[in-house]
């Protein structure tokens, strides 16, 4: 029988021939409204970070005492007034080798009726809100790092990235200032370094993150040579920022969702239909050993800024997110921006190719010669032919060849097919 498409989207164009991609609109680098900038370099993670629910709304109008002389002289400094609209003190740690970031605490306070010698970061609003956070990098290396904490700010349809705005709250406590370009980006071995970063949002740009409940902070690498970029150890992280009571109910779901795109952009809601853990069926595909671990059948709701990628899905949608671990025995690296596979249903008479701008995986996401690294695929369905048709029979994964970064074969053409155990 002739094979059917089960997919026929209008998203994105992705690598896959057969598939479009889901990815975002519009140009990925985007400007910095910032004056006098440091030094920057933007990256995405992949690293494990520990998440803590954030705490409720606090009533303080001033806030805890990290934050309340910051923002007193925020008051001052803008000539506005300040409320502390939330707050939360629970630690989140991202960890590259022994070189470790945390963001210790943060308040979102709403600032009105400034200066508009100010309004600039601002949207050249005169009203809005600033995330202030507490950051520490810890070096725990037998020797000196370089660390550039430009730790910018993102959300889903932001059109920009956030980062510090050095007028807001006093220069020597900012952590720009004490890892900048003065100090070399220097972080001496056992060295731990505690600062602040001020994040402002206009009024317009305030109401969109409050609706959305959940901001990103994106985590860079530290560098073990100076001005070496091709030294960086570790993988890039993000922080997700609870900024209501809906923000953190919504940190605290994700948590149990796989860490696709899809989860860590906050590109919808998913509700779990069906998962499995701990299968750990394992095969060969040339010299990598590749291990089905587990998987969830999702049901996703694009929120307002993604639904249009989704618009051809009138049925509504249906997510497979599968988790591999492969352990690569080869002498090259896997590419896991590179990696794709394809997905049979329906008795085999119906297939779809993996998303790859589903996935957090940028070009340089290497899992390196002798180690072992976690790789995600998902696929996109028809909800109701998934309910009506498929749920009730095999899925089967055709995984490989495996690549490295730049796209190349490594094993051969050697590919290796999971059906997933119901």
């Amino acid at each position: 029988m002739k094979k059917s498409l089960i997919l026929m989207s209008s998203l994105l164009l992705s690598t896959s021939i057969i598939l479009s991609g889901c990815g975002k609109d519009g140009d990925e680098t985007k400007k910095d409204d910032e004056p006098k900038k440091t030094q920057e370099e933007k990256g995405q993670d992949k690293d494990k970070v520990q998440k803590e629910e954030p705490k409720k709304d606090q009533e303080s109008t001033k806030g805890s005492a990290d934050f309340a002389s910051l923002i007193s002289y925020m008051e001052k400094e803008t000539q506005g007034k300040t409320k502390v609209l939330f707050e939360n003190n629970e630690p989140q740690v991202h960890k590259m080798e022994d070189v470790s970031i945390s963001l210790d605490a943060y308040s979102v306070v709403e600032l009105k009726d400034f200066h508009t010698d100010f309004n600039i970061p601002f949207g050249e609003q005169t009203n809005g809100g600033v995330i202030l956070a507490k950051y520490t990098v810890k070096n725990d290396m037998d020797k000196d790092v370089y660390y550039m904490p430009t730790l910018s700010v993102t959300f889903t349809g932001a059109t920009k990235d956030y980062s510090n705005y050095k007028d807001l709250i006093p220069e020597e406590n900012q952590l720009p200032t004490k890892l900048g370009y003065k100090t070399d980006y220097l972080l001496k071995a056992g060295e731990e370094v505690t600062g602040y970063i001020a994040y402002p949002f206009g009024e317009t740009d305030l109401a969109k993150i409050n609706e959305l409940g959940t901001v990103t902070v994106m985590v860079p690498k530290p560098f073990t040579e100076k001005e070496n970029f091709g030294s960086t150890i570790g993988s890039d992280g993000r922080f997700n920022l609870a900024l209501n009571t809906d923000g953190s109910k919504k940190v605290s779901s994700n948590s149990s969702f796989y860490q696709d795109k899809v989860t860590l952009d906050n590109m919808g809601e998913k509700k779990m239909l069906k998962e499995k853990s701990d299968i750990n069926e394992s095969k060969k595909i040339g010299d990598v050993n590749a291990i089905l671990e587990g998987y969830q059948f999702t049901q996703f709701t694009p929120n307002e800024v993604e639904a249009p990628r989704f618009s051809n899905f009138t049925n509504g949608v249906t997510l497979l997110t599968v988790k591999f671990k492969l352990e690569n025995k080869a002498t090259s690296e896997i590419g896991l921006s590179s990696m794709s596979s394809k997905l049979s249903v329906n008795d085999g008479s119906q297939y779809a190719l993996s998303e790859g701008m589903l996935l957090n995986y940028n070009y340089n996401e290497v899992i390196k010669a002798g180690e072992t690294g976690e790789l995600l695929q998902v696929y996109v369905l028809d909800q109701e032919q998934y309910e009506k048709i498929w749920k009730d029979k095999a899925f089967d994964i055709e995984l490989g060849p495996i690549r490295n970064k730049g796209a190349e074969d490594t094993s051969k053409g050697k590919k290796e097919t999971f059906t997933l155990p119901r």
